[in-house]
């Protein structure tokens, strides 16, 4: 895990890089380096724009006494974009782009939630609720108060 995290840190700046001089020499630099900050600028706030519909989202899930688990990945994937975005570099740029539209992001929860699904084994304990109508009528309130030590 470590060597992998070692490569992709060492190695993706420097295909960026690679890409980066390949690209000027074709345009020009000027074209180039109007290319990054463009890229900078409309990502940042594709993912503002996309980040408060995801929040909008998350609130109403959360209104409805929903689990908002999709809300919550989105929210995680927009922010990996935005971070992507503002990176300098072609295919951090073209990665960050992806993650902003819906359908990458929709394949993407269905493999984490698939790969999060096969490592943990949910058990029902004895007592647990059967059904939302049971837990309502059970729910117990427990309040609790924090001292700081003395």
């Amino acid at each position: 895990m470590l060597l992998r995290l070692l490569l992709l840190l060492t190695l993706a700046p420097l295909v960026e890089l690679a890409l980066l001089l390949a690209l000027a020499d074709h345009t020009g630099w000027r074209f180039a380096l109007a290319l990054v900050l463009v890229t900078g600028v409309l990502g940042a706030a594709l993912a503002r724009w996309q980040g408060l519909r995801c929040l909008r989202r998350l609130q109403e899930q959360l209104a409805a006494g929903q689990l908002p688990a999709d809300p919550i990945m989105d929210g995680l994937m927009i922010l990996v974009a935005a971070a992507l975005l503002i990176t300098p570099g072609i295919l951090t740029d073209l990665t960050g782009f992806a993650l902003l539209t819906p359908p990458v992001r929709k394949i993407l929860k269905r493999h984490f939630r698939d790969h999060w699904k096969a490592r943990f084994h949910v058990v029902d304990l004895p007592g647990g609720y059967s059904s939302d109508e049971d837990r309502s009528s059970r729910d117990r309130i427990i309040d609790v108060q924090v001292r700081p030590d003395e």
